[in-house]
């Protein structure tokens, strides 16, 4: 049951782009790819049964403030920070208690957080560092999830304005903006 996104061609996109990004350096294949966007980021949920994933893409722009590797102190402590925030999805996409949902996986993935940053980062700089995140849930009443509130998010990483989600839920797939004024989202 893991990985209930990969089935879904939205989901292969980052595979496709890191693949193509080794063999080539030029973007013009990857004319489907939307452009990207600061302050946008993409979100994929998915809710099976029990089963709840989030798979988070966002320009690092837009949870640490810049897209260079950390050099300085002040920005290791906002990359470190920003990663802290990231290892606590419950809080960050305000995941009802009553769902009582527990983390069953996390992955974190960003150029920002590798700790020798020459490789792939010189090598990609005009691929804009994206920080990945994905969450896999096991939620023992997933009726009592109606709705993610994504406004701790956004209050968290103020740099995000919005995102673009592809959601399947209970009720099928569906495409929705998520916006710092609007930041429900519903299964």
């Amino acid at each position: 049951m893991r990985r209930l996104l990969l089935a879904l061609p939205f989901a292969l996109l980052p595979l496709a782009m890191a693949h193509a990004a080794d063999v080539h350096d030029h973007d013009h294949e990857h004319s489907s790819l939307p452009p990207h966007e600061h302050g946008v980021g993409s979100l994929n949920v998915a809710l099976d049964g029990q089963t709840l994933e989030l798979d988070l893409d966002g320009p690092s722009m837009n949870l640490v403030g810049f897209e260079h590797v950390a050099t300085t102190d002040s920005d290791k402590a906002k990359v470190s920070s920003a990663r802290k925030q990231l290892e606590n999805p419950l809080v960050l996409f305000s995941i009802p208690k009553a769902a009582g949902c527990t983390a069953d996986e996390q992955e974190l993935k960003s150029p920002l957080f590798e700790s020798s940053p020459e490789e792939g980062v010189t090598k990609g700089e005009h691929h804009h560092s994206d920080i990945e995140a994905h969450y896999a849930f096991t939620c023992s009443q997933p009726d009592a999830l109606k709705a993610l509130d994504l406004a701790q998010f956004f209050k968290t990483f103020p740099g995000t304005h919005k995102f673009k989600v592809q959601l399947i839920g209970p009720s099928g797939q569906q495409a929705v903006e998520v916006t710092a004024k609007a930041p429900t989202l519903k299964f």
